[in-house]
């Protein structure tokens, strides 16, 4: 991972001393690195090939799939207290995050006692609280996002040992002030690039009265990209889209986002979508390509998905949604999800699940390279979906915020 650190000159200092030690190796040497150097190559551009081949195999899948609607039910599996995210932990559990700060594992018997509790670090007032948890790829460490007593949002990180959490381990990795009790956004998910995005509002109050959607000098409207590994308290990827920008800020993925209320990457293709909460008319669904470079401009707030906001000009890089309904009938709320990549749904497969906080709907859509090319009612009604869970084995969770945790299963 090429990454920007503080520790950059002692890299090279050890590059250098390196490149030393190579010169004066024996030819013996060279070619046995030489040897491991080919095998290695052959070897990454084998699971490259076979990269490539499983993502036309779901792309096939989701063609042979767009024309078929899904039969679902809802099974109920556990009561939370106002759930609001939960993520794929060790050994194929799921961690549910419950608003007041504590967070639970989903076991046989439903959710078992707190493994961690910051109730007392948080406030729920507006739309505060503990608002997201991510594992790293490796499953070794936890990071949650909350806004704490002063309403600041804030990521710290946890180790997780054998399955555990390590409440020693704790540190903070990124802070945020919000000048408002809304539009905190808060949702954080691993890549398949191995760093963290982290979704956050416009800051608040209502028609971004700062205008930080489409200001980069704030981390506000944005989707972010950090290595939480690699610095302290972090480190920039090198490839980060707005690292050479003098009056950008470098941890900025994407921008133009009101209130991100959820987003996710394909499991199978790495392509990003992104539920973004419109401010009175529309409603919309985001995505990016695998192969995306960053730097996406999703219009807030000079758009409103595809329509002007308050007389706004539509930005000449704009990157229109996919996807938008208008708030016509009884949805208010966009709560992204997850493109179905379980097993028990075979007519489900390769399609994205999303919902509406006010409607409840669980609905779909079937994609192909980022084309809608059909909608689907899946005729259950989550209440009021907050946020949905994919475990490791591709199945789907919905939470909703009165408590209900509900399995998509097979009607």
């Amino acid at each position: 991972m090429n990454v920007r650190t503080r520790s950059s000159a002692i890299i090279c200092t050890l590059g250098l001393v390196a490149s030393l030690a190579l010169t004066t190796a024996s030819a013996e040497d060279r070619d046995a690195r030489q040897a491991v150097a080919k095998a290695a190559q052959a070897a990454m551009s084998a699971q490259a090939e076979k990269t490539a081949q499983a993502a036309k195999a779901a792309e096939a899948a989701d063609v042979a799939g767009a024309a078929k609607v899904a039969k679902v039910a809802l099974t109920s599996v556990a009561t939370a207290r106002n759930p609001t995210a939960g993520a794929a932990g060790p050994g194929g559990t799921i961690w549910i995050a419950e608003r007041e700060g504590t967070v639970r594992v989903l076991g046989a018997r439903g959710l078992g006692e707190p493994v961690l509790d910051i109730s007392a670090e948080t406030t729920t007032d507006g739309e505060r609280g503990l608002l997201g948890i991510a594992f790293d790829n490796a499953r070794a460490h936890l990071y949650i996002s909350y806004t704490n007593l002063e309403g600041t949002s804030t990521i710290d990180e946890f180790a997780v040992r054998k399955g555990k959490l390590r409440p020693e381990t704790r540190r903070t990795v990124l802070t945020q002030t919000q000048p408002y009790s809304n539009h905190n956004g808060g949702d954080i998910k691993f890549g398949p690039d191995g760093y963290l995005y982290i979704a956050f509002g416009d800051g608040g109050a209502g028609g971004d009265p700062h205008g930080n959607g489409q200001n980069l000098d704030t981390l506000l409207g944005k989707l972010l990209r950090i290595d939480p590994r690699g610095g302290t308290p972090y480190a920039i990827p090198s490839d980060n889209p707005f690292v050479d920008e003098p009056n950008a800020k470098d941890e900025i993925w994407a921008y133009g986002l009101r209130n991100p209320w959820r987003f996710s990457f394909d499991s199978y293709t790495g392509d990003l979508l992104i539920g973004d909460v419109g401010q009175n008319d529309w409603e919309e669904i985001d995505w990016a390509p695998a192969k995306s470079k960053g730097g996406e401009n999703y219009g807030w707030s000079q758009m409103e998905g595809n329509h002007p906001f308050r007389g706004g000009t539509e930005p000449a890089d704009h990157v229109r949604p996919i996807h938008e309904y208008a708030r016509t009938g009884l949805g208010c709320s966009v709560t992204g999800g997850f493109v179905y990549r379980g097993s028990a749904i075979p007519a489900l497969k390769g399609q994205y699940v999303f919902s509406d906080y006010c409607d409840g709907t669980i609905r779909s859509l079937a994609l192909k390279n980022g084309k809608v090319t059909g909608e689907n009612d899946l005729v259950v009604n989550g209440g009021e979906v907050i946020s949905f869970v994919e475990g490791r084995a591709g199945e789907l969770y919905v939470l909703a915020l009165g408590g209900n945790i509900a399995r998509i299963d097979p009607a």
